[in-house]
């Protein structure tokens, strides 16, 4: 068995994380979803568009996510809140026929983890053609609104689905959001954008901190599903195993 497949030989639950994890970071969607928390931002502060950024990004840091900021500062409504920033244009986004195939290798059961709505998940899974292939959605209004990298929400999906983390893999863009997982004890997948290159550089650069909780990075979701479940190398750049 190929040295990267062993690591996985065990894991029958995959886990991916949904924004600049199943679609490219440069697909301009999520950007198109940070303008719109940044005009909610604005219309409820009434402050101008450069203060509203930077309330945003304030709530953000401190929260989680900019929504629980809203939630505690100005009690707004988190439905009607998700609704608006969702509300986007997903054109860019195209049908991956290789991710599909990829994923319908993968053995056992595969989920969306995401501090986005089972609406949106839907919207983008069906652009890239692959909505069928997952039992399930755990969004935010599913985890009670408490964002990843909270481990109570890691929790809430994991006992909703019956997850044993020690049989399962999670993908993600952002690194914080893998140390929960590490600690459970889950595979850990850090995606980075095509654009740095995926080297350990580019790497050692947005993992930052959080390194030590990563396993294994890729610029190539597509590529290294396939590595996994081929155990060649099908990418110019091959998946990175960091043990």
């Amino acid at each position: 068995m190929p040295e990267l497949a062993k690591k996985f030989a065990d894991v029958n639950t995959w886990v991916f994380d949904l924004d600049n994890t199943l679609y490219p970071a440069d697909s301009q969607v999520f950007g198109q979803i940070a303008e719109k928390i940044a005009q909610y931002v604005q219309e409820i502060t009434g402050k101008d568009s450069a203060e509203a950024h930077k309330i945003q990004h304030g709530y953000y840091l401190e929260y989680g996510t900019t929504l629980n900021g809203l939630m505690l500062k100005h009690d707004v409504d988190p439905e009607h809140y998700l609704e608006f920033v969702h509300d986007i244009d997903h054109s860019t986004l195209q049908h991956n026929g290789r991710l599909k195939q990829a994923l319908e290798q993968l053995p056992g059961r595969r989920f969306i983890l995401t501090n986005g709505t089972r609406k949106h998940a839907q919207n983008i899974t069906e652009r890239l053609g692959i909505s069928g292939l997952f039992d399930g959605v755990f969004g935010i209004s599913e985890a009670q609104y408490i964002p990843k990298p909270k481990e109570e929400t890691y929790q809430m999906f994991l006992d909703s689905h019956n997850i044993d983390p020690a049989g399962a893999a999670m993908f993600e863009d952002l690194p914080k959001n893998l140390v929960v997982p590490k600690k459970l004890g889950m595979e850990t997948v850090l995606v980075l954008p095509e654009s740095s290159g995926g080297g350990p550089q580019a790497f050692a650069q947005i993992a930052g901190e959080h390194a030590a909780h990563v396993d294994h990075f890729t610029s190539n979701l597509d590529g290294f599903l396939e590595d996994l479940m081929l155990g060649d190398s099908a990418t110019d750049e091959p998946a990175e195993s960091l043990r």
